[in-house]
């Protein structure tokens, strides 16, 4: 994914929202969503710039609006449509009377799943989460012994994976305490977040060849933001011997923008292991790998509190965390290992990195870390205290990419509010929110 002069700091937009250097969308960025206004039946799809959305069939930049097409292109293709966008969009192009009208108001759009996922895949790649978390439960022997070898990950449940800003029902299912005879159907009181990045694959590979790691990421069409909700009582009843179930698949949230990797080609930073730890097998192992396989992705965790919304208070963030440090795996080494048994990957396919967290215990990616397993509550500043989610909660997940050279990008955001148990759940379309 080359640097070239769609990353150029000094490129402006005759959007000029798009100019604000706070913003998630410059022109620089240029993330993929899918959106309607009101009275559209179906989505379109459309690029993020500054404060609107650019309808890329109403622009004449695709026939249709599948994203499945888009997401399908060759990497050169891909390229060549991020050039056309960023030559139209730019301030002086010779485009703006074309495409003015192309423009909607992200205040005016409801934004949906930025594709349709078919299929879901949720990796364990953060060794920080990995260690503390074993730690809870294996204080002598935290890692399991593959983990250092292989990338570990489930099988979760696409069906319900939400876009940001739908809420969702507190959870039930069966749990059993250490002091309890027998097992009780009851909701999770140990709701808990999950700070990931989702992985959208572009690109598929038919069953039975396997993606060689020098082309993995040409199988990748971009990153976004994703929160997998635990429950973490019902997972310590159900987890052995075959891994999370009942405790992951009642809904998962992701942000609606997908952002290319084309546009994080700027924040790219070396793979390396810590000294001591074994190499990875030569099918996972390459010098380009090597020399730029890890991506610098900023992360944030915010907390809202039904009692702070009432306040009018926003919120207070409880946690920050970087992808490339908390990965233990890249993007390029999951999509070669997902394949390596010759399994078959299809567009708009998602990974989940799994939780994200830091080596220091503010940058814990999930309440369960920072908690210390529930016996230490965090302290908000309204005076409320945390140990897992109550019903009300809202959290928010944000990220950005930003070095020195280069135009500061971001994600938009992945929020999603816990409604309580028993509450009908959301009507089909609620998924088509305001961002």
């Amino acid at each position: 994914m080359p640097i070239d002069d769609t990353h150029d700091p000094a490129l402006e937009s005759w959007v000029e929202s798009a100019n604000d250097p706070t913003g998630d969308f410059p022109i620089q960025n240029l993330p993929f969503g899918r959106f309607r206004e009101a009275g559209d039946e179906d989505w379109r799809i459309g690029v993020a710039i500054g404060d609107q959305v650019l309808d890329l069939r109403a622009a004449g930049l695709v026939r249709s609006h599948d994203m499945t097409s888009v997401m399908r292109l060759e990497p050169a293709a891909r390229r060549e449509l991020r050039q056309a966008l960023s030559k139209g969009l730019a301030k002086g192009s010779d485009t703006p009377s074309r495409w003015r009208d192309a423009l909607v108001p992200m205040a005016r759009v409801r934004m949906g799943l930025p594709c349709r996922i078919g299929d879901y895949t949720d990796f364990y790649v953060g060794i920080h989460h990995a260690t503390a978390v074993g730690r809870l439960f294996r204080p002598d022997n935290p890692l399991l012994p593959n983990y250092k070898w292989v990338p570990i990950g489930y099988h979760g449940r696409a069906s319900t994976v939400n876009v940001s800003g739908q809420p969702f029902v507190r959870p039930s299912g069966q749990i059993k305490g250490p002091n309890d005879e027998r097992p009780r159907l009851a909701p999770s009181q140990r709701l808990d977040i999950e700070l990931e990045v989702g992985i959208f694959i572009g690109r598929g590979n038919a069953q039975g060849q396997p993606i060689a790691i020098d082309e993995a990421e040409d199988h990748v069409f971009g990153l976004a933001l994703f929160n997998d909700w635990s429950a973490r009582d019902i997972q310590t009843w159900e987890y052995q011997p075959l891994g999370p179930f009942l405790s992951k698949s009642f809904a998962s949230t992701v942000s609606p923008w997908i952002v290319t990797l084309e546009a994080l080609a700027p924040f790219r930073r070396p793979f390396t292991r810590p000294a001591g730890d074994p190499e990875p097998l030569p099918y996972l192992d390459s010098p380009q790998l090597r020399k730029s396989g890890a991506l610098d992705v900023q992360l944030e965790v915010w907390l809202q509190t039904e009692a702070m919304r009432k306040a009018g208070l926003a919120g207070e963030r409880i946690s920050v965390s970087n992808f490339a440090e908390a990965a233990y795996w890249t993007v390029g080494q999951l999509v070669t290992h997902h394949t390596v048994n010759g399994c078959a990957l299809d567009s708009g396919d998602l990974f989940g990195s799994g939780t994200l967290s830091g080596p220091q215990p503010q940058q814990a990616g999930s309440l369960l870390e920072l908690t210390e397993g529930g016996k230490r509550p965090i302290a908000l500043s309204n005076g409320e205290q945390r140990t897992f989610l109550h019903d009300g909660d809202r959290v928010r997940l944000s990220a950005h990419c930003q070095r020195s050279g280069f135009r500061r990008i971001g994600f938009g955001v992945c929020e999603a509010t816990v409604l309580p148990a028993g509450t009908p759940p959301p009507r089909d379309d609620a998924q088509a929110v305001p961002p």
